[in-house]
């Protein structure tokens, strides 16, 4: 299982929008430094990534948007920012409504943990299952939904914790679109797309000829 702490750097944007996330990038990098002066081991390539998801949606005022509920986020506060501030960061996470789409993420999460390496912390693959099960209801790449650098960055964390999930992406899909297939399938559904894929740019890209 790879331990390198996640690349500091960030992937270039889409053509055009340098001007509108170059601003913000550095805002998140800042955020993400905030997380990590507040971590209880800095060095935890887990803690990095925890920090960069949190930091992402701190930025934006979001934090609702990771799907964690109260007693969860303080659990993970407690295991790996154990000096950031309380209780204000916690008031700002009331429940998140994924209205129609409530049982996609939690089938989507529930397959996700089916996957979860026994050589990482329970409790924090339960908390990225959640994680990443909201954000592929928002519209855009998976690792621009979650905050990451790139798609290498995506695929290091499912590596880590859903190793054999990954395994069965031998088409190199896309991975928002790869995971909602794969609930899809496991459903016995016919496959298509994640809630948020119908408002990314590469939609029709990804499925043509798809209603």
């Amino acid at each position: 299982m790879p331990d390198e702490p996640l690349s500091p750097t960030a992937e270039t944007a889409a053509p055009g929008a340098e001007g509108l996330r170059a601003p913000l990038d550095a805002q998140v990098a800042e955020r993400v430094a905030t997380w990590l002066a507040a971590a209880t081991n800095a060095a935890s390539p887990d803690t990095q990534l925890f920090a960069k998801l949190i930091a992402a949606r701190d930025v934006r005022n979001e934090l609702a948007l990771l799907g964690l509920p109260q007693r969860v986020w303080r659990g993970l506060l407690a295991r790996h920012f154990v000096h950031a501030a309380a209780p204000a960061p916690l008031s700002a996470l009331p429940p998140v409504d994924t209205g129609e789409h409530t049982v996609f993420v939690e089938t989507l999460r529930a397959l996700l943990l089916t996957y979860a390496s026994s050589a990482v912390d329970a409790d924090d693959a339960r908390c990225l299952a959640s994680i990443i099960a909201h954000a592929c209801l928002r519209p855009d790449h998976l690792w621009r939904d979650l905050g990451l650098a790139g798609r290498e960055e995506v695929t290091w964390m499912l590596m880590r914790y859903f190793p054999t999930l990954v395994g069965l992406n031998v088409g190199k899909l896309r991975w928002k679109k790869f995971l909602a297939q794969q609930r899809a399938l496991s459903l016995g559904l016919e496959p298509g797309p994640a809630p948020g894929c119908p408002g990314c740019e590469d939609y029709g890209h990804c499925f043509s000829g798809h209603p």
